[in-house]
């Protein structure tokens, strides 16, 4: 018989052996011995023995919320049900596109008056204190949404035949890609106020509109793969039938190469969900800041970070593999 056969079926037996002790070890540490409930003396007593998931039963709330005000949390958790919802509907295309459109085009607004407040006795809310997971989609996702239409600029401009806007599309698109995030957000956070006349735009504006700026360079070259993906008889069929040169990016070259693009659009949101973590250095805490605020201030349940981080890894995972797999 072959050896690499041999050693194929020797791997699929041993390997299971080897790991079932490790598989059991972990199983016994999550389930079997952990504590659930928010016993400080029960976790301290099954420390090394079984996870102390009673930290998230005790810190949940301000690590799904952060400094949200606790009794104007049903705002919050409105606004995450809602989007979560639609995040997931149009991934998985459920609704027409002008449907969806629309759809985001109320929630956006209405979201921000909700989170905001200030009307029909609801306390004023402001932006400094929005944090937690409702936090963490409304950058990634408002994000994502300002980002694409210029992304579409900018890799249509980086083909124009017209050299200066050329140009410029080529330098704004290789310098933030030189970048990385976190000086951008640096900049934006302690730099940029102190050009701005008067109070300027607050904190999450800058933050928001910074994200929106660095994620529309890399959008813009996983725009223009699919931009070369359209076969250019298509684009010149078009002509022939007498559209100008909008018309034909519009009803025919980009709805092709966005069907074209459109895992690797995916991938570039999933990712830019992830590194919306990263604001947290100035002070805009999102789900992981957000843990961290929960832990930092609690001494007794400081000792017990690493099932927090597991449990908003675990939140992650759910967003990023739940999106990837409904995109269509």
């Amino acid at each position: 018989m072959n050896p690499a056969v041999l050693l194929n079926r020797f791997l699929w037996v041993a390997l299971p052996v080897l790991l079932a002790p490790l598989a059991w070890a972990l199983l016994d540490w999550a389930l079997l011995s952990a504590v659930f409930r928010p016993d400080l003396q029960a976790c301290q007593q099954a420390a090394g023995q079984g996870a102390c998931w009673g930290v998230v039963a005790e810190k949940w709330r301000l690590i799904l919320f952060g400094r949200y005000p606790v009794e104007e949390q049903w705002r919050a958790a409105t606004v995450l049900v809602v989007w979560s919802a639609l995040l997931f509907a149009t991934a998985a295309r459920i609704f027409k596109p002008n449907t969806a459109f629309t759809l985001w085009a109320i929630a956006v607004p209405l979201s921000a008056a909700l989170l905001h407040g200030g009307f029909a006795t609801m306390p004023t809310v402001p932006t400094n204190l929005w944090g937690g997971l409702p936090l963490t989609l409304i950058l990634s996702t408002v994000g994502f949404g300002l980002a694409f239409p210029l992304a579409l600029l900018l890799a249509l401009g980086r083909q124009s035949p017209f050299a200066p806007l050329r140009r410029f599309c080529i330098a704004y698109i290789e310098l933030l890609r030189a970048l990385p995030l976190v000086t951008v957000l640096f900049l934006a956070a302690f730099v940029l106020p102190l050009w701005l006349p008067g109070e300027g735009l607050d904190l999450f504006t800058r933050v928001l509109l910074t994200i929106a700026l660095f994620s529309a360079a890399y959008l813009a070259e996983v725009l223009r793969g699919g931009l070369q993906a359209v076969p250019q008889g298509q684009g010149q069929a078009a002509k022939a039938l007498g559209l100008n040169v909008v018309q034909r990016n519009v009803h025919v070259v980009l709805p092709q190469a966005i069907r074209a693009c459109l895992p690797s659009l995916t991938n570039s949101f999933v990712t830019l969900f992830k590194e919306c973590s990263l604001v947290t250095i100035v002070a805009l805490f999102e789900l992981t800041g957000s843990l961290s605020l929960a832990l930092a201030g609690d001494v007794q349940w400081r000792s017990f970070y690493l099932e927090g981080y597991l449990f908003i890894g675990l939140v992650y995972w759910a967003y990023c593999f739940g999106l990837s797999k409904t995109v269509k």
